[in-house]
């Protein structure tokens, strides 16, 4: 039976200050790093290890995942860096207080733009403060100026297919460490649910989900490792 976990990256600066962060890259807070060592020890404790991990080019996910590796005594596992398991480009909301933007927009427009599964916010302008053109990382990408949850699905599920898929029929124990919306891309397909009901699911910061698949990777269970 293949072992899939998937860790959102633990608080970060801009989930403290309720502001809108997608593709912007910010650092853990004090807190972000006490979740992601508490998630390595319980992985370590509930007897998890992994073959192969996977995660995004954001400095928030990646440290996640290396400070619970770091608890599991597992820095040397390899680790694949992909800007598809980025979180979703929030466009034009990028950096704005979530709050002040309700108040100016209406809380129903921003719900609009926070969760519907096809409706992307405003676009990001060129050469703003929050412009990656310039970010080496990026080079070569076609980097988005705004996503709606499907088009990050999009850009996570040929991923999925292309690498993680593969590793875990071949038996490898793999752990993902992304966040909110291209974790979400990967429950919806392995949990079949609905575009309906998929924006409302919340996964909250440094708590590892543990999938049981079968063979053909059709997940048997979801669970939170921390309520087993």
């Amino acid at each position: 039976m293949p072992t899939l976990v998937l860790i959102r990256h633990g608080q970060s600066a801009w989930n403290l200050e309720n502001r809108f962060t997608g593709w912007w890259d910010v650092n853990l807070t004090d807190q972000g790093i006490a979740e992601a060592k508490a998630a390595g020890e319980l992985m370590a404790a509930k007897g998890l290890d992994f073959d192969q991990c996977f995660t995004s080019f954001q400095t928030r996910a990646i440290k996640t995942l290396n400070l619970a590796l770091e608890a599991m005594e597992r820095l040397w596992l390899p680790v694949e860096k992909d800007w598809r398991l980025n979180e979703r480009h929030y466009g034009g909301l990028t950096g704005l207080d979530k709050a002040e933007t309700a108040a100016k927009h209406g809380e129903d427009q921003v719900k609009i733009w926070r969760r519907s599964f096809d409706i992307p916010p405003p676009v990001l302008a060129p050469d703003g403060d929050y412009d990656l053109t310039a970010d080496r990382r990026y080079a070569g990408i076609a980097i988005p100026d705004t996503e709606s949850l499907k088009d990050t699905i999009a850009r996570v599920l040929p991923y999925w297919e292309a690498r993680i898929a593969p590793a875990l029929k071949q038996g490898e124990r793999v752990l993902i460490s992304a966040h909110g919306n291209s974790l979400r891309a990967l429950v919806k397909h392995l949990s079949n649910i609905p575009d309906d009901e998929i924006t409302g699911l919340e996964i909250p910061t440094g708590q590892p989900i543990v999938y049981e698949l079968d063979d053909a990777l059709a997940a048997t269970d979801r669970y939170y490792l921390s309520e087993r």
